[in-house]
């Protein structure tokens, strides 16, 4: 089947995040929106078919998720990442940051350490601190042009009260796909100090040519039994305002810790259409998935060109994973705050300025290139014409 990636749909007056906040947030009606981490593509044919045809039944009611749900997640993991999860314990929420707050809550108490590799997705730092949590950050570092994991220092930051690590694999925003070494090296240092690995891995179908995507809890049975794994269907296959996630737990007390912070949060209730969409996905989505890789491989490749033709001031950092691009504006010498208010304001494109993700931010923006590529050119344009009158 062909698909259609090209083509721009309008999203005005659906209220979507993206595209109808632009004046109440940036006060500019016609800047590009690149910034939140959604795709410009209509969700896969058969998951739009298979919500058409449940909206066509008519009644909505209290909805579980059955069997076949499960099975949909367990045969994904299994074709993709030969993963067998069927024995292990899966626990639903409404999303990943859900999932993330309430690890936290299960897992730690105030006061207790929490670690993050910064510049990071950045909800990771407020779901820590907002749950009175001490946040260190475990800066990812850039050598020979890529980013890798400071493990010296993260050995050096562990202390009594250091409970969890939360590792973004693939990560956001710097695109890096974590090699099974790397991830061991990881897990290795936990395991000798009994730290939970929170692994967020909703970018894990989204691996470009060339990159092989782990489970940090494949590593061995002894690693997964202190990881505790968030995944979703919503990035891979543009389904983010269903609200669905799974958090896999190998470990039982983890998994009836979790459970129990969950049930009584009153999380337990299944959107209906989640269930039907994640379920068509799984099941169906595949291909297209296929082809989704292959159009974003080119709207990197089409990126890369065009900096180096356009705006050689500007480079971008390699993506492995993820449809988020990590660009270095450092060279063009402006403050952060002069970069936001030149990208908004004169070249009208709004991306995520680096700085939200924390520290090594400073000097970046995020870029989405989830969008047919006439968008990404648009976007692009604008920003090398503004630069010539800068």
């Amino acid at each position: 089947m062909d698909y259609d990636f090209d083509t721009i749909i309008d999203r005005h007056g659906t209220s979507s995040s993206k595209w109808d906040r632009r004046e109440k947030a940036v006060g500019v009606p016609d800047v590009v929106p690149m910034w939140v981490a959604d795709m410009d593509f209509a969700s896969p044919p058969p998951v739009v078919e298979a919500l058409r045809e449940r909206v066509d039944h008519g009644i909505f009611g209290y909805t579980e998720r059955t069997g076949s749900y499960y099975a949909a997640l367990a045969s994904w993991m299994q074709r993709r990442f030969d993963w067998d999860i069927q024995k292990k314990k899966i626990v639903f929420t409404p999303g990943v940051i859900v999932a993330l707050n309430l690890i936290i809550q299960a897992y730690t108490q105030p006061g207790d350490k929490v670690i993050i590799q910064q510049p990071v997705y950045h909800p990771f730092s407020y779901a820590i601190l907002n749950n009175k949590r001490q946040l260190f950050n475990n800066q990812l570092q850039i050598q020979n042009g890529r980013y890798v994991m400071d493990l010296d220092q993260l050995k050096k930051s562990i202390d009594s009260r250091t409970r969890l690590l939360i590792l973004c694999s693939p990560h956001n925003p710097v695109g890096r796909v974590w090699t099974k070494e790397e991830l061991l090296r990881l897990a290795e240092i936990c395991l000798d100090n009994n730290i939970i690995i929170v692994s967020d891995e909703i970018h894990a179908d989204l691996v470009l040519k060339g990159q092989v995507h782990t489970p940090t809890a494949t590593l061995s049975e002894e690693i997964a039994d202190i990881v505790v794994t968030c995944t979703a269907p919503t990035k891979t296959f543009n389904i983010a305002g269903l609200g669905v996630a799974n958090t896999i737990i190998s470990n039982s007390k983890l998994y009836d810790q979790f459970y129990a912070t969950v049930n009584n949060a009153g999380l337990e209730m299944t959107n209906v259409f989640a269930k039907i969409a994640t379920e068509a996905a799984y099941n169906h989505g595949e291909e297209w998935l296929l082809r989704l890789l292959d159009y974003l491989q080119g709207n990197y490749k089409f990126l890369v060109s065009f900096l180096k033709n356009h705006i050689p001031q500007i480079s971008v950092f390699p993506l492995e994973g993820t449809y988020l691009a990590w660009l270095d504006f450092r060279k063009l010498g402006l403050s952060d705050k002069d970069m936001k208010h030149f990208l908004i304001h004169k070249a009208k494109v709004w991306l995520d300025e680096g700085t939200k993700f924390g520290g090594g931010g400073e000097g970046f923006q995020r870029m989405n290139i989830g969008c047919p590529r006439k968008l990404l050119e648009e976007g692009l344009t604008r920003i090398a014409n503004a630069l010539k009158e800068l």
